[in-house]
């Protein structure tokens, strides 16, 4: 029986391949899988999949990369373009909000809320045909597929899969009852998605600014009423939303700081089936994420329910705001990947001055300087999605591990989409500047990694706090030096990787040991860490599945982007990049594609 992603939304006309001649001098991809063109996804996965569940899912990836490089890429395209809108009242005067999404956005919503599950994969059984929950590597690997076509929903999942989890770990046993199978449902239209209502005109980064303020009401449902001003509110007709606000004393004064911020579940609907007393003042008019409504709101004495213990809202939503921060390093690796596929095909389909762009060496080096943001973006996700595996099951360090692995793939990952999806568009040239194409939607979706879950500064210091606070910084270098030796790999070579490993570490150490004076460091150590540490991971990884192309990869992420290089040497590679690669424990090299040294891509 056909689903509902096999369908165009009911005012558009069908999706379509367009057809070309061979020789047409506009390649165009569209309708070609996204997981097809991407073989070193499918290689990858056993590594952090259990065999079992990778055949399970092996065939729901092939239908993913095939629903996001057609029918989804064409619907978020319209999605893009048509984006929701605000209605205060209907035509008889009542006051009623709502927003109007397109029939475009709503289909996407069908497809990754229901029939794929991917904001319910993670916790219960039954989604994909799977018995239990699924560990995060594989929900991000779906979503990894479905961001290539569309972004702006991914923020909706992220959230309603975090709130979800929040609520699971902090929230009072009934609460949970009563909104966890709305939650997870695959039934879209009884499916209730999640939202975090937290930036504040004063307060962004600086959550002990919340100005919002919680009062004790035992006539109000759930015990409390909010009152104040939410400034930036994406999915904001959410059915349930995450809120921070301070709790205020009976005698109407406020606990001042991050101590008197608590955190509170705030229901679109209450019990009786009236609308809870908050309004939608408008909706933002974004540079990117144009299909998914933001906007802003203010509580006029919300019924909300308190999660966790008073004056530790803070501290409950950063669990919250860790698994989302990791939700953007996925997305920001999707993004790069989508437009490096079509750059990749851009540059062997297309002809000028009678050869192929993929045989000119400019245009090599181009998108070999592509793919290595995209490749190590890739490996981060995988390797903080089985930290924090590791982590929920409980297994010694792998807290301190995913606490430390979150913020760097959130600071390198999403500032290295942006230059990836721009340099992209020029290989496609003038039509990759026409919003027809996907490249304007990348690039404009792209800037919000950075910005979106704390700043770029914000989380670099975030990585300081890490190594200060949970001591992340040795339990990082151990699991380097741990995959280091676990890889095949010739001894200068080894050599290499592991003074880059010290080098970055005592970076790290440094800056995190100097106090604030150390802060100034923060970027250029969590950028160190970030490039030492997906060099080490793609090592691992190409000895495992014996490929010789991915080892050069990792070689190369150390040589082009943490080790020192002369601007005026013309180029030339350190002696230890040649004849370095060292075929895996069983002797043989399954390489994954070229091997000469500019062919890597």
């Amino acid at each position: 029986m056909p689903t509902s992603a096999t369908r165009p939304a009911a005012s558009q006309p069908a999706p379509h391949i367009h057809a070309q001649p061979d020789a047409h001098p506009v390649p165009d991809r569209h309708g070609s899988s996204l997981f097809a063109a991407d073989p070193d996804l499918r290689a990858l996965l056993p590594l952090y999949l259990p065999a079992d569940l990778f055949n399970h899912l092996l065939p729901h990836l092939e239908r993913m990369g095939a629903l996001a490089g057609g029918v989804l890429d064409e619907l978020a395209n319209v999605a893009d373009h048509e984006p929701p809108t605000l209605s205060h009242r209907t035509r008889t005067g009542l006051d009623d909000q709502r927003i109007h999404k397109h029939p475009a956005y709503v289909e996407l919503e069908r497809v990754a809320f229901s029939e794929f599950g991917l904001a319910a994969a993670s916790h219960r059984g039954g989604v994909l045909g799977w018995d239990k929950p699924m560990p995060p590597a594989a929900k991000y690997a779906l979503t990894y597929l479905f961001v290539q076509a569309e972004f702006g929903l991914c923020c909706p999942l992220s959230m309603t899969d975090s709130l979800t989890r929040t609520l699971r770990k902090f929230g009072d046993p009934a609460l949970v009852e009563r909104f966890l199978p709305n939650l997870t449902t695959q039934v879209f239209d009884d499916l209730y998605q999640g939202a975090m209502f937290m930036t504040e005109q004063g307060a962004g980064s600086d959550v002990a600014a919340t100005a919002t303020r919680a009062i004790r009401d035992d006539s109000a449902e759930g015990g409390w009423r909010l009152v104040g001003d939410k400034w930036f509110c994406s999915n904001p007709d959410a059915a349930l939303a995450m809120v921070l606000a301070r709790v205020e004393e009976a005698d109407g004064t406020a606990v001042e700081g991050i101590k008197g911020v608590s955190l509170f579940l705030l229901p679109r609907t209450l019990a009786d089936g009236s609308a809870n007393h908050y309004r939608i003042i408008r909706l933002k008019d974004k540079l990117g994420t144009r299909s998914m409504a933001s906007g802003e709101i203010r509580l006029e004495g919300a019924h909300a329910h308190l999660v966790g213990e008073l004056g530790r809202g803070f501290v409950q939503m950063a669990d919250m705001i860790n698994n989302s921060r990791l939700s953007n390093g996925v997305r920001a690796a999707g993004l790069m990947r989508r437009a490096l596929t079509e750059g990749q095909f851009i540059a062997r389909e297309r002809r000028a001055f009678g050869k192929r762009l993929a045989d000119m060496p400019l245009m090599r080096r181009q998108l070999l300087k592509l793919t290595l943001p995209t490749e190590q973006a890739r490996t981060m996700v995988f390797q903080t999605a089985e930290a924090l595996r590791r982590a929920d099951a409980g297994e010694a360090d792998a807290y301190p591990l995913m606490r430390i692995l979150t913020p760097l793939i959130k600071f390198r990952a999403c500032r290295d989409a942006r230059k990836v999806t721009g340099d992209a568009m020029e290989i496609r040239g003038g039509c990759g500047y026409i919003e027809e194409w996907s490249d304007p939607r990348l690039v404009r979706d792209a800037h919000l990694g950075s910005i979106w879950e704390g700043t770029s500064n914000i989380v670099a210091l975030d990585v300081l706090r890490a190594i200060r606070r949970e001591g992340s910084l040795p339990v990082l270098r151990v699991h380097l030096v741990q995959l280091l030796q676990d890889t095949p790999m010739q001894a200068q070579a080894r050599e290499v990787f592991a003074s880059a490993i010290a080098n970055a570490a005592a970076l790290a150490a440094r800056a995190a040991d100097a106090g604030a004076d150390g802060d100034v460091l923060a970027r250029q150590a969590a950028s160190a860490l970030y490039h030492v540490t997906s060099a080490v991971a793609m090592a691992w990884e190409a000895g495992r599945i014996g490929s010789v192309r991915r080892m050069r990869l990792a070689q190369m992420v150390l040589a082009h982007r943490v080790l020192p290089q002369d601007p005026l040497g013309g180029g030339a590679e350190p002696d230890w990049l040649a004849d370095t690669v060292a075929p895996p424990a069983d002797g043989v090299v399954r390489a994954a594609g070229p091997v000469d040294q500019v062919n890597v891509f």
